[in-house]
């Protein structure tokens, strides 16, 4: 496990202004995260400063030059989950590894793949879970299904392992996408990965199974939804951050409810522009530079 006093997740605008900031300041900070959305060949001609137009792809190679500079370090590689130690730190578990924090900014947008099966939503809360870490203790023992078809399911599945060893996944069609490391485990904890979809959900007043796509049934009391990568609502979820329907909630500095998470761009469900999230960027990059200060200020002084 790597140390770093600054995870942040996202290297969007949000993402890279951020870790200008707390990089700026002196603080080991990390950005997680592959191209963003708007690293794309199109334009882009109303943002401040850039009487030209400007490509998304040429302003976040700018952004990644500049967060770099200052010490930030940036890595393309998948957060698969976000933890709270037991000490109020932050382990954030990646395809490629995990690094140890004193503070996250998400900064992931908003994305989630759904898996397309059609009475999902009224199961939701009744067997239904996006979040291991939250209701896998309501499973012990029973059978569940992870349904996803990459790394972000397999880690979701093997943390099930923790309260039941009933774990299956299905892909809903899709090509398994595990890496070795991943499928190696899989098969050393029993869990099988299946490619069968489930087109409806069965059971009354909580689940009980699903119907496939063959129009066979499958019994099973818990479903994970864990399609493509974990969002920021994956996240947010696992640690407790408070939402709003799709977005997480952020004061005016972009802090969460919880002490050492802060939220900006996308994913907090504002005016969604390159501008702003730059600016809230800035705003949780300073926020979290307080908090690590403050942090570190109280260890001492326990310490002395």
């Amino acid at each position: 496990m790597e140390n770093t006093q600054c995870c942040i997740i996202g290297a969007g605008p949000a993402g890279l202004s951020a870790a200008i900031y707390t990089a700026r300041a002196g603080m080991d900070t990390l950005v997680i995260g592959c191209e963003p959305k708007i690293a794309g060949d199109y334009d882009i001609d109303n943002y401040f400063g850039f009487p030209e137009t400007i490509s998304g792809l040429e302003l976040i190679e700018r952004g990644q030059r500049q967060a770099a500079r200052f010490g930030s370090r940036l890595v393309c590689q998948k957060v698969l989950g976000v933890h709270m130690t037991d000490d109020g730190a932050f382990s954030c578990v990646t395809d490629k590894g995990e690094y140890l924090a004193q503070t996250v900014i998400i900064a992931a947008g908003v994305t989630r793949v759904r898996p397309g099966i059609a009475n999902i939503a009224d199961y939701e809360g009744k067997g239904v879970s996006y979040c291991v870490s939250c209701d896998g203790f309501f499973f012990r023992g029973r059978a569940v299904v992870v349904v996803g078809e990459g790394n972000y399911a397999a880690n979701q599945a093997l943390e099930l392992t923790n309260f039941t060893p009933k774990v299956t996944i299905l892909t809903q069609g899709k090509t398994p996408e595990m890496g070795d490391s991943f499928a190696d485990r899989l098969a050393e904890a029993g869990i099988g990965v299946s490619t069968a979809k489930i087109e409806t959900l069965t059971g009354n007043p909580a689940l009980t199974g699903g119907i496939l796509e063959d129009g066979s049934e499958l019994a099973f009391e818990g479903l994970f939804v864990a399609m493509g990568q974990a969002s920021a609502m994956d996240f947010a979820k696992t640690l407790g951050v408070t939402s709003r329907g799709a977005f997480l909630e952020a004061d005016h500095e972009q802090k969460t409810n919880v002490p050492g998470v802060f939220a900006a761009g996308d994913c907090v469900g504002r005016f969604m522009q390159i501008s702003v999230a730059v600016g809230e960027g800035a705003k949780a990059g300073r926020a979290a530079i307080a908090y690590v200060k403050e942090r570190l200020a109280a260890a001492k002084r326990q310490a002395g």
